[in-house]
């Protein structure tokens, strides 16, 4: 079967590290079909394009979406992310951001294995709220967080779903209910009322601020944390740095529902002062790669790139993607 797959280099190491993953997942012998898309911050800063409607209406008739990594330091904070990233998981619905960590933490001896499921539409990011008398000292500056049952009930029915596969069967609901109390509430009772429907998965809740203690101090209390759109943003950049660092953490963006493509990044950023230099790991953007293979239905060989990744020397970009795609050959 032969998968269609948009594919946004981006800005960046974004293509470098998005050439090599593509090389992986046509070593692992899965056959794909791509089409590259010009969009990011140097598209922006040409024509001021970001993401038309036609595009993204031409992003809707593919399999997957991989990306690379988007942002220029010469774009104002915040165009290329709202007009770019968030459009397209509204749009999409990508309602699930699901990222996984596995490593031996710094102060540990045993490795970890856990997954951060992250509500991916709602929350702070919907941009509900505004500016009131701008740059006067009387200036009132507003950020709504909208959180509706069907966005919270999904993300947690993932979360639990997702356990049900795992060896450990244990989902954590991570918050802040003793001050975000109406936010806190609603993911609460929806948690406890989906867990009651799985009686063989064991919960726990965790404050946002013990998560961060536990995530360094103790990640293997850990199996499936499930937590809102901010929250979840930043546990996920702690988890990459206690699991080998950002650089090797990869994430998918996910509509389960399967009404449009899912989307699958890296999520180390554009690093514009290595582009070009060969220097960027790609380590991330293919195990980002063999997330998007699992959604596809070919998990044989998204297996086998993730165990072609354990225990990789320092190289340069292509040298690693080469090392990588000779393992999964072999």
């Amino acid at each position: 079967m032969t998968h269609r797959i948009a594919v946004i280099g981006g800005d960046g190491i974004g293509p470098e590290v998005t050439a090599e993953a593509l090389r992986v997942v046509r070593a692992a012998g899965v056959e794909v079909e791509t089409q590259e898309f010009d969009l990011g911050g140097a598209r922006y800063l040409r024509d001021g394009e970001i993401l038309s409607d036609g595009v993204l209406d031409e992003l809707r008739s593919f399999d997957a979406i991989l990306l690379g990594a988007v942002g220029d330091p010469r774009v104002p904070p915040g165009v290329i992310e709202r007009g770019l990233l968030l459009k397209m998981r509204f749009e999409l619905d990508l309602y699930v951001n699901q990222r996984p960590f596995a490593g031996t933490a710094p102060g540990h001896s045993q490795p970890h294995d856990f997954v951060v499921i992250r509500e991916n539409t709602e929350g702070p990011y919907v941009g509900e709220g505004g500016v009131l008398r701008r740059g006067t000292p009387n200036e009132v500056a507003t950020q709504g967080s909208v959180n509706t049952r069907h966005g919270v009930e999904r993300c947690i029915r993932h979360a639990f779903e997702l356990a049900e596969t795992r060896s450990a069967r244990h989902v954590t609901l991570v918050h802040k209910t003793n001050v975000l109390t109406f936010a806190g509430d609603l993911w609460e009772r929806t948690f406890n009322e989906v867990a009651a429907e799985h009686p063989g998965i064991g919960t726990s809740y965790n404050h946002v601020d013990a998560a961060c203690i536990y995530f360094v101090q103790d990640p293997h209390r850990y199996d499936v944390v499930v937590t809102d759109n901010l929250f979840g943003d930043i546990l996920t950049d702690l988890g990459g740095a206690v699991s080998g660092g950002i650089g090797l953490a990869s994430s998918a963006n996910l509509n389960p529902a399967r009404t449009g493509p899912s989307m699958f990044e890296p999520v180390h950023g554009s690093a514009p002062d290595i582009a070009g230099t060969n220097r960027a790991n790609p380590t991330a953007a293919v195990l980002s790669a063999a997330l998007m293979l699992d959604f596809l239905g070919e998990s044989t060989a998204a297996d086998r790139i993730r165990a072609a990744c354990v225990d990789l020397p320092t190289r340069s970009t292509t040298e690693v993607g080469a090392m990588i795609a000779d393992r999964v050959r072999d």
